[in-house]
């Protein structure tokens, strides 16, 4: 059984080692339109990429598939992934590619796929384009006659400024605002700076020289250490990072201090509320997100519904159920009114907008909550499956029962190496540290 390519975002890895080479992404092409072709009159695909090295191969090869199979691929340039997610739906495409490696280094790279509705693609869909890259016995080519033309469209990306800039209400500006702006040398930073400067404020960006090789290095969401002495030193209102493809969102207020998605999306959940514009009185967040989080949005009459990790669940849970606002802590944030997946731009946007109608600060508007403590650790191990042994399975159980209301343990292994991530939160950060210790422990001794 050949190694699964899709992830819980796209195909992703170190380029030119294991799938993650030319000719995989040539089949992908070919698979993809043989499977659009299938589920759609349109022949269209729009493609989209960051800053990356290697984006103009793994485009090209995509193409070279796309062709073969008889679609057309309209070319953006390089854009945010939600930008083309947006795209795909207003542009009535067949589907969206995003190629990107997100947060990973230059080194990494791969493809994010969209359906016509701009969601992330089916697992449906996924499953078939696997099993034909998997199984190339199938021709999925087509007759020259009917081979894919490519065209340009670089403009689309004013389409996406546009959409992102009418996300602010009229009569809500940014005058005398100083934003620090950390673009992750990725896919944002141009677009996010003219929108932020439209809106009147001074606009002071770094993370903004791309090279092919500098995505994400020691900047962006990833690495916010320089953008907080930054915006300290600047005398700045805010500071905003992007991660590579500006999906996720990292914020530092006023004082320098780090604010994560958890007090993004409840400072976002709150003023949706108090709008009457919060469908559901529910938000979305995975297992990670903090109880304080979970609390405040409670006493406030606001559901907490929580999914596995991973920004396709989160999406899945809020599409079936029609809420409005979702995310991670790690910084994607997912407004349904306005996008359809994770978008850093606009998520930055709704809390300047919060900061501009309040005149509050931004280090008030995001301190929502008290945070719980939580400790993460990871362990490798060797043995099959270290979870379901009984001293290790009566350990969880034993835990979850000292934590009982007043915490959470959440233990999951990785979905690409031999590691288990160990979590627990608890109000006493010495329980919570001891708890994860002895569950990693217990874990180690089964490789002794």
């Amino acid at each position: 059984m050949a190694e699964a390519l899709f992830g819980t975002d796209g195909i992703r890895g170190r380029v030119n080692e294991g799938a993650i080479r030319a000719d995989m992404f040539v089949r992908f092409g070919e698979a993809l339109g043989f499977v659009l072709r299938q589920l759609t009159d349109s022949r269209d695909v729009l493609i989209g990429r960051d800053t990356r090295q290697s984006g103009a191969m793994i485009q090209s090869a995509i193409e070279a598939g796309l062709f073969n199979s008889g679609m057309n691929v309209v070319r953006t340039g390089i854009v945010p992934t939600p930008a083309v997610g947006h795209l795909t739906r207003e542009t009535n495409m067949a589907a969206g590619l995003m190629i990107t490696a997100s947060h990973n280094q230059y080194q990494d790279n791969g493809v994010k796929v969209f359906g016509a509705d701009g969601f992330k693609l089916s697992s449906e869909a996924q499953e078939q384009i696997e099993s034909l890259i998997q199984n190339r016995s199938i021709d999925c080519s087509v007759d020259v006659a009917e081979m894919g033309t490519p065209l340009e469209r670089p403009d689309l990306a004013d389409v996406y400024i546009q959409h992102a800039r009418q996300s602010v209400p009229p009569g809500i500006n940014f005058r005398g605002m100083k934003i620090c702006l950390d673009a992750a040398n990725g896919a944002g930073s141009h677009l996010a700076a003219h929108i932020l400067s439209e809106l009147g404020a001074d606009v002071l960006v770094s993370g903004s020289d791309p090279n092919g090789q500098n995505i994400n290095l020691d900047c962006g969401a990833l690495h916010p250490e320089g953008l907080q002495a930054r915006v300290v030193q600047e005398g700045a209102n805010i500071g905003i990072a992007f991660d590579g493809d500006a999906d996720r969102i990292i914020i530092v207020d006023e004082k320098g201090t780090l604010v994560d998605g958890d007090q993004i999306m409840g400072a976002i959940a709150l003023d949706y509320a108090r709008k009457g514009k919060l469908s559901g009185k529910t938000v979305v967040a995975t297992v990670m997100s903090n109880l304080g989080l979970e609390a405040v949005l409670k006493q406030n009459g606001i559901a907490l519904e929580r999914t596995k990790v991973g920004d396709r669940y989160v999406v899945e849970s809020m599409r079936e159920h029609g809420f409005c606002v979702g995310g991670e802590q790690s910084g994607h944030i997912i407004l349904t009114e306005h996008v359809t997946t994770g978008d850093a731009i606009i998520a930055a946007l709704q809390i300047l907008e919060i900061i501009a109608f309040t005149g509050k600060p931004a280090s008030e508007v995001l301190t929502v909550f008290e945070p719980v403590p939580q400790v993460l650790k990871n362990v490798r191990y060797q043995s099959e499956d270290p979870l379901n042994e009984p001293g290790v399975a009566t350990l969880l159980t034993e835990t979850e029962e000292k934590l009982g209301d007043q915490g959470r343990l959440v233990v999951r292994k990785s979905g690409t190496e031999p590691v288990i991530r160990v979590m627990v939160e608890a109000y006493s950060e010495e329980q919570a540290e001891s708890s994860v210790d002895a569950i990693i422990s217990a874990i180690q001794k089964l490789d002794e």
